[in-house]
């Protein structure tokens, strides 16, 4: 699979693809490993993240191809309709989708493949607090914080 770094201000985040789509996108976790394509999408997907590191909300998605059970990607779907600068419950989630387990939803985001852009940071408790995000709760809070979901 194809794959490229990009740095941003808050880590390093590894692209991939399958040369047409953007499969993944997550924190690099070891440089070394990842490949420096230049295919398409890689390009179209680093100008949606200059635009959403820069604080401005991008008006276009980049291709998406996640990977997972037809219950994730209906989750996954769900978390591309949470607008930029909002948040939601894992509660509201499970009933958008008519699932009765905000612990289901919970399991679907946190797989989540394609951080940032599928938006599983917006994603908060019932209680408005902040829970489970893969990449940990510090990351979390910065992309709410570009956002201007929760102050500096």
């Amino acid at each position: 699979m194809p794959q490229s770094l990009y740095q941003s201000s808050i880590g390093m985040l590894t692209l991939v693809s399958d040369g047409h789509a953007l499969t993944g996108l997550d924190f690099a976790k070891n440089q070394e490993t990842a490949t420096e394509e230049d295919a398409p999408i890689f390009a179209e997907t680093r100008r949606w993240l200059d635009l959403y590191f820069n604080g401005k909300k991008p008006d276009f998605i980049p291709p998406l191809k996640p990977q997972g059970t037809p219950f994730q990607q209906k989750v996954w779907h769900e978390l591309l309709n949470i607008p930029y600068g909002a948040t939601v419950s894992y509660g509201e989630i499970a009933r958008r989708v008519n699932c009765h387990s905000a612990q289901a939803i919970g399991q679907a985001v946190h797989r989540n493949p394609i951080s940032i852009i599928i938006p599983c940071h917006r994603v908060i408790g019932a209680d408005g607090s902040l829970t489970g995000y893969a990449s940990g709760l510090d990351i979390k809070r910065q992309l709410l914080q570009i956002e201007r979901i929760i102050p500096n």
